[in-house]
């Protein structure tokens, strides 16, 4: 993924000025290093459930990723990549440049966190507890969409294999099919079940 953002004190006064501001206070926001929040779910919602199955990179994955001609050597290497850490075989992930990324962490923790797609939008995502049932909502303030804060030159898409297929793994991806144009979908590779994630920039989280 390609970091290419405005300063964030620049954005935080943007937030400051905009009608988010009439209902919460940004002065409980910190800002920090930007974080990178792949989201699952309908680009028109402003709204949801299913954050339980977000991720979250608290560094930018793609200068840590593996490329696709590097695969062999990754295997060779125990599956341990350059900068530390380990593919996982059963599910792997892909950004826009074909490169084998960490897999994010999931499970982000409840709270709210200032997210951008860095194009006109700046807004507060609002992380709620778990329900019972292991269930978590979102809710975007302003009534900003999930697409309004996606960056759209980031792209981010989850492997598997597919049931019944005998393989499912980087090496059987066509290099030629990256970069994957801004806003467009990640590759479909045979044998594999593909997830699209959009991904968020978090900017500022509250105290």
């Amino acid at each position: 993924m390609a970091l290419n953002r405005r300063v964030f004190g620049a954005g935080l006064l943007a937030v400051w000025a905009s009608p988010v501001a009439l209902a919460i206070d940004m002065r409980t926001f910190k800002p920090v290093s930007t974080q990178f929040l792949a989201a699952l779910a309908d680009p028109s919602a402003s709204k949801g459930a299913g954050a339980e199955n977000w991720g979250l990179w608290t560094v930018d994955p793609g200068p840590r990723g593996v490329r696709l001609s590097a695969f062999d050597q990754l295997k060779g290497n125990g599956n341990v990549a350059p900068a530390g850490w380990t593919y996982d075989p059963s599910h792997w992930w892909l950004e826009e440049h074909g490169l084998i990324m960490e897999q994010p962490a999931i499970d982000i923790a409840a709270g709210r966190y200032v997210v951008t797609g860095d194009r006109t939008v700046e807004t507060v995502l609002t992380i709620f507890p778990k329900d019972a049932s292991g269930s978590q909502r979102w809710d975007l303030a302003d009534g900003a969409t999930l697409y309004d804060v996606t960056h759209l030159r980031c792209r981010a898409a989850r492997y598997e294999k597919t049931a019944g297929s005998s393989a499912c793994t980087p090496g059987m991806v066509q290099q030629s099919s990256f970069p994957v144009p801004p806003g467009d979908k990640m590759p479909l590779v045979k044998g594999c079940d593909t997830q699209d994630f959009a991904v968020l920039f978090i900017v500022g989280i509250e105290e």
